[in-house]
């Protein structure tokens, strides 16, 4: 008995079966037919620019003929890029990337490339992980939010030869292509508007001051700018957490409670700034007679209240087709850089100034 056992343990296991009912293909097989050896089919499907074009297209036709992998795979090793774009963004739970990404795949429609997606929560680290994890299946080209990378990620960006597009920011010195527009001008722009509305002591309710480097540049703008016009600098909140409508009526509680001789205060978005209105209209302050009140965004909602919300309208959806029309032409080799493009904003005046 004890031997049966034993002879059971030590039975080979039966090889895997695809639907067909055959044997699944292994990697040495692959390498068999390619006449390489199973090493060279690894790296040839993990860093294809490792391997000759020679040996990439044997590995490919092997590749294809096994089924080892989808034929989409054969045809990224034959070529060294995959018909994949990837796409970091810092959120999923945020609509403006969302808007973004969906004028990006419209863009691409009937181009034959897929988005890869990858959310960083707005941390450095994890970025750079994003970006070794996708540079590694050899993409068609890599989309990234902001200017701003790690070291690491730097170099992994530098080194590589496929195209990269940097959005929602703006730098004079973009990796390849830059698309999107001047955090730091839409503080300027609300800050000069306060002026001209006759405010006379400014606030500011942020969020996320240390992670989202994009909204501390509105506020740097701002800041900057109303000291620059005559202000002392604005009174100041910090959400703690993700923006919310709730948070951010309390954070604007504070503001006023710590500094009652504020009458305009921009808040670092629409989200926060919905808040800030509806906790004004329950102390009942009137808007815009009493307090000022402009945020970020112009969300749906911004022109349905009552009074409508004064705001800075953001390009999300060109963003997403400029990028789109820009990796068309750099995978195709029309264009050696993207360049940077500007696709502005616009301060929409609503009741709530």
């Amino acid at each position: 008995m004890n031997g049966s056992k034993e002879a059971e343990r030590t039975k080979p296991a039966p090889a895997l079966r695809g639907r067909s009912g055959t044997a699944r293909p292994r990697m040495a097989d692959v390498a068999r037919i390619a006449g390489v050896s199973t090493a060279t089919v690894s790296r040839a499907l993990r860093q294809p620019e490792l391997v000759s074009p020679e040996v990439r297209g044997k590995i490919a036709a092997a590749v294809e003929h096994l089924s080892y992998r989808p034929n989409l795979m054969a045809g990224a090793l034959a070529s060294a890029r995959s018909k994949t774009i990837g796409v970091i963004i810092p959120s999923m739970i945020n609509a403006f990337f969302s808007v973004t990404l969906e004028a990006i795949e419209e863009g691409l429609a009937g181009a034959g490339y897929q988005l890869l997606i990858g959310n960083s929560h707005y941390e450095m680290e994890s970025e750079e992980r994003l970006i070794a994890s996708m540079l590694a299946w050899s993409p068609a080209a890599l989309v990234i939010t902001g200017c701003r990378h790690s070291r690491g990620a730097m170099r992994a960006l530098l080194d590589t030869d496929v195209p990269i597009v940097e959005m929602w920011e703006l730098t004079d010195n973009p990796i390849d292509t830059a698309v999107g527009f001047s955090q730091r001008d839409i503080g300027v722009a609300v800050a000069r508007h306060f002026k001209e509305r006759g405010a006379r002591r400014l606030g500011f309710v942020g969020a996320m001051h240390q992670r989202d480097y994009r909204a501390d540049a509105r506020r740097a703008g701002f800041f900057e700018t109303a000291q620059s016009i005559g202000y002392e600098p604005p009174a100041e909140v910090q959400l703690p957490g993700l923006p919310t409508s709730v948070r951010g009526a309390k954070a604007f509680a504070e503001l006023m409670a710590g500094h009652p001789d504020v009458d305009a205060v921009l808040c670092t978005n629409d989200v926060v700034a919905l808040g800030a209105l509806f906790e004004a209209q329950r102390l009942g302050w009137s808007v815009p007679d009493r307090l000022k009140i402009c945020g970020v965004g112009d969300v749906d909602f911004a022109a349905a209240c009552e009074p409508g919300l004064s705001t800075v309208s953001l390009p999300r959806r060109a963003i997403g087709l400029k990028i789109a029309e820009v990796l068309r032409e750099r995978i195709a080799g029309h264009l050696p850089t993207g360049g940077v493009h500007d696709l502005g904003f616009e301060l929409v005046r609503r009741g709530s100034t």
